[in-house]
C-alpha cells in the first residue's frame, strides 16, 4: 500500500479495497475495526475523524495491521478484542472467538434460570469456557446468581479471568481447571445450570475451513471427533457423577447434530422437555434439556 500523505478516509478505502481484492470477507467492516483499534475510537469517533490526515507516525503500524489481515489473521486476534452480549472480551489464540450465535443459548439459559429460580440464586456451570464470555456474561446480567466455570487449558482460564476482572465480576466466578465435568465430580459441585460450547467440527471438515478459523484458532477447541460429538458423549457420560442431575442443560451444537445430542440427553436422564434453539440461519443451534427440581 501507498505511504504518501493521505487522509484517514483514503487510507479506510485503499485498505478496503487491497483487502477486497484478496478476497477477504467483510474487508470494509475489518478496515473499520482495525482502524478503531489504532487510533483508540469508536466507530461514530472514527467517522467524524474521516477528513483528517491521517497520522504519519502510524503508517508503519498501519501497514502491518492490514499486512496480518491480508494473510488471514481474524481481527479480533490482531485487534485482542470481540464484543459479545453488549460486552468487550479480550481474546488471543489461546482461545476460541466468541460468536454472534453463542449469545443466543445465553439468552435462552437467562431466560429458564429465571423462569425456573424465580426466588433462588442458582448455580450455573460453563464447562469448557475459553475467554469465559459465557460465565462472565451470566454474572454481569444476574448478580444473584452463582457462577462456576472449568477448561482444560490455563491459558484460557487466564484469559477469562481477565476478562471477569473487566467487568467487575470476578469474585463472582469459581475457576477450574480440568477436563469435561472432572472438576465439578471432583469436588462435589452441583450445578443447576450446565452450559457448554465444546468443540463439534468434525475432524474430516478442518480442510473445508476458513483459513481464519483453519490456521488461526485453536484447534482444541474447534474439533469434537469423527463425527464432532466426542465432547458431548463424555459429558452426557458424566452427568450420574454429578451429585445431582443438573436442572436445566444448554448445549451449543454443529450443523446437524441436534438430534443426536438430545438422544443422548434422553439415553442419560429423565427430562420435562427437550427442545432447540435456532440460530439466525435456522440452524438448530443450540439443545436445552429441563427437568422437575429435585
Amino acid at each position: 500500500m501507498s505511504t504518501a500523505a493521505k487522509s484517514i478516509r483514503e487510507a479506510f478505502v485503499e485498505a478496503s479495497s487491497f483487502l477486497g481484492k484478496l478476497g477477504v470477507a467483510e474487508a470494509a467492516s475489518c478496515v473499520e475495526l482495525l482502524l478503531q483499534h489504532l487510533l483508540g475510537c469508536s466507530r461514530t469517533e472514527l467517522l467524524f475523524r474521516f477528513p483528517e490526515q491521517f497520522p504519519v507516525e502510524l503508517a508503519e503500524t498501519w501497514r502491518q495491521l492490514v499486512e496480518r489481515k491480508a494473510a488471514g489473521e481474524p481481527v479480533q486476534y490482531i485487534t485482542g478484542e470481540q464484543d459479545f452480549f453488549g460486552l468487550p472480551f479480550a481474546v488471543s489464540p489461546a482461545v476460541l472467538i466468541p460468536r454472534p450465535e453463542t449469545e443466543l443459548l445465553v439468552e435462552a439459559l437467562l431466560h429458564e434460570g429465571s423462569r425456573l429460580f424465580p426466588q433462588g440464586a442458582p448455580l450455573l456451570a460453563d464447562v469448557g469456557t475459553g475467554s469465559g464470555a459465557i460465565p462472565v456474561t451470566v454474572a454481569h446480567a444476574r448478580p444473584a446468581w452463582r457462577v462456576a466455570a472449568s477448561d482444560i487449558s490455563a491459558a484460557a482460564l487466564e484469559m477469562a479471568r481477565l476478562n471477569a476482572q473487566r467487568h467487575g465480576v470476578a469474585a463472582r466466578v469459581e475457576w477450574l481447571e480440568g477436563d469435561l465435568l472432572e472438576p465439578f465430580i471432583a469436588r462435589r459441585i452441583a450445578p443447576d445450570i450446565l452450559v457448554s460450547n465444546p468443540p463439534y467440527i468434525p475432524d474430516g471438515d478442518l480442510p473445508a475451513l476458513m483459513p481464519e478459523v483453519r490456521l488461526f484458532e485453536p484447534h482444541t477447541a474447534l474439533f469434537g471427533g469423527v463425527e464432532g460429538l466426542d465432547l458431548y458423549r463424555r459429558m452426557i457420560s458424566q452427568l450420574p457423577q454429578l451429585p445431582r442431575i443438573p436442572t436445566v442443560v444448554g448445549f451449543e451444537v454443529g450443523i446437524r447434530q441436534a438430534e443426536a445430542v438430545a438422544a443422548m440427553l434422553r439415553a442419560a436422564a429423565d427430562w420435562d422437555e427437550i427442545r432447540f434453539v435456532p440460530d439466525l440461519q435456522g440452524i438448530d443451534r443450540h439443545v436445552i434439556a429441563i427437568r422437575s427440581r429435585d
